[in-house]
């Protein structure tokens, strides 16, 4: 075997100094919440509080307004929780409603990484918010940053007998991944873990962290609910009827790109073999310590784990992580994915236990009219009868539900009109949008506020066609940095600038294959022009059984995206 290439010394980028200085990811975050003068944090300090799992916003809608009478803008953070595999308990999910009311703008984000989101939060309640969150035993500690972030695995029991195993090791391989800096219990809990004359160390990720943020989901065929091939680590369940075995192991996924550098695109992860169930931690750990060794510290927008991939290959790339585990993968054993999306309605899993999957509107828990979602689920929560598990969708499933608790259930939903997934396409049912704005800093265009809208006026066209209850993947982003996985959509709507989307086309069903561009700068009058034009001739033209993204592949709409590959 020919010699292994060495790390590349890059010249760091500012953000690396940042991190560097920053004495273990503390800064001035202390000094930055004490200044009652703004209601801002220093520069260096936006970046250094996204490993404590929160970023500075401002209000955008405000902002030219609020420029114009000479007033800074109107600050505030997100708060990101770290929740492996999306399963909270009903006790968990009271505190964090009512967090969302106490500090937050009165709403929680389920997100496309199956976890929570708190927008609106003032600098002055940020501690408190923090506070909160950790006294239900979650933290939000590397949930943003250059770091391993929320580990995905499929959360829904009733989809295999795998899942409580597969989740539990979602949470192992987070809470191993865990930066080990003290800072975070200092910053927010009051917590003095070390003491005078110590120094905290970070063994597994170093001063400098990783190069850029770092994703891992995990996923149990025939289904890709968490968009395994989107993650820097996707990790395939393999079991033998209902013993998990071991885990088919790919790498170098991710959505983000920048327009006009054709050095940044999208990109779905390779396998690269399978590893006995006994063997996936460490396998983990050296892929993450490759990418830490051998990233991108220089170019941010060259930094993640795909770009290390195909700069080092595929093959160098696997040999490195075999030389350093000492473990030899095997070949991948054979697996197939159906779907992707979620599950709706009741289900009953093997533990006897049942599973409701609920449809929550691009993720949103809120009260709206006479549609009260926040409330229903509150009031689950209060009479105990269930857990929350959020899906890598922005869905939401009702757990561990005893027989004879169902009716009370189905009692409180249908009281808040929540329970009528009878009522929804089969687009809106797969839709996913991004926050956008009014919140997201790098937003060039509306999504998760306009999707809905946007959605209805498409079911009119389906509904012409007969085809309101074909499943269609439709996702949304503001920007091009792919947070809600646009380029595995079906129908794919990226933002341009306000009102202006690129649409791109024919993404496969399961996730294994990336759309492409159709075209570009597409205002909503244009983009239902083309969808009237298209969804018909897939209506009258495809084959039996055909998926939408197929069908426009196969007819020459578009050309094929990327798909998978196995080394």
């Amino acid at each position: 075997m020919a010699k292994l290439p060495d790390p590349i010394e890059w010249k760091p980028s500012p953000v690396e100094h940042i991190k560097i200085k920053s004495d273990f990811l503390r800064g001035t975050i202390k000094e930055s919440l004490a200044d009652e003068t703004t209601g801002s944090i220093s520069n260096d300090d936006t970046q250094l509080i996204k490993f404590h799992g929160s970023y500075q916003q401002t209000d955008r809608d405000l902002d030219a307004e609020r420029k114009k009478q000479k007033l800074e803008p109107l600050y505030s953070f997100m708060i990101r929780a770290r929740v492996a595999a999306g399963i909270t308990t009903a006790d968990q999910w009271l505190v964090f409603d009512r967090l969302a009311d106490q500090y937050g703008n009165g709403t929680m984000k389920l997100t496309t990484r199956q976890t929570f989101q708190w927008h609106g939060i003032l600098k002055r309640n940020l501690k408190k918010t923090m506070q909160g969150i950790n006294s239900t035993l979650v933290d939000t500690i590397a949930a943003c940053g250059d770091v391993n972030r929320n580990v995905m695995g499929t959360s829904n029991e009733a989809l295999s007998p795998l899942v409580p195993e597969v989740a539990a090791f979602a949470k192992k391989i987070s809470d191993h991944l865990l930066p080990k800096t003290t800072a975070y219990h200092e910053i927010w809990l009051d917590k003095k873990l070390i003491t005078e004359g110590q120094t905290d160390e970070e063994p597994l990720y170093g001063k400098t962290y990783l190069p850029r943020k770092f994703k891992i989901a995990l996923a149990i065929p025939p289904y890709n609910d968490t968009d395994i091939f989107a993650n820097d680590i996707g990790l395939i369940a393999i079991g033998e009827g209902k013993e998990l075995k071991g885990y088919n192991v790919a790498i170098g996924g991710g959505m983000g790109m920048t327009f006009g550098n054709e050095e940044t695109y999208p990109r779905l992860a390779d396998i690269i073999g399978y590893v006995p169930k006994e063997d996936a931690l460490k396998v983990v750990e050296e892929i993450v310590k490759v990418q830490r060794d051998y990233g991108n510290r220089e170019n941010r927008k060259l930094s993640r784990l795909k770009y290390t991939v195909d700069r080092l290959g595929t093959e160098v790339f696997k040999q490195l992580v075999e030389e350093r585990s000492g473990i030899i993968l095997q070949p991948a054993k054979e697996y197939e994915f159906k779907q992707n999306g979620d599950v709706f309605g009741w289900m009953k899993a093997e533990n006897n236990k049942w599973y409701l999957g609920l449809f929550v509107e691009h993720g949103r828990v809120t009260d709206v009219g006479d549609y009260k979602l926040k409330s229903a689920l509150r009031d689950l929560a209060r009479i105990k009868v269930c857990d929350f598990r959020l899906t890598g969708n922005q869905g939401l499933v009702l757990g561990r539900i005893d027989e004879p608790d169902k009716a009370a259930v189905e009692k409180i939903l249908n009281k808040y009109n929540v329970y009528h997934l009878d009522k929804l396409s089969g687009l809106r049912k797969h839709a996913i949008a991004c926050v956008a704005l009014n919140t997201c800093t790098l937003a060039f265009a509306e999504a998760e506020r306009y999707l809905p809208k946007l959605n209805t006026k498409i079911e009119s066209i389906l509904k012409e066609v007969d085809l309101t209850n074909e499943d269609i993947l439709i996702r949304m982003t503001g920007c091009p940095n792919g947070c809600g996985r646009p380029f595995l959509g079906e129908i794919g709507l990226v933002g341009r600038s306000l009102g202006k989307y690129n649409l791109y086309l024919g993404a496969g069903f399961s996730g294994e294959r990336l759309n492409s561009l159709y075209k570009e700068m597409l205002d909503e009058e244009a983009i239902l022009a083309e969808l009237s034009e298209i969804i018909p001739k897939y209506a009258e033209e495809r084959n039996k059984g055909e998926r939408f993204g197929d069908f426009v592949v196969r007819k020459g709409i578009v050309k094929s995206g990327q798909t998978i590959k196995t080394i």
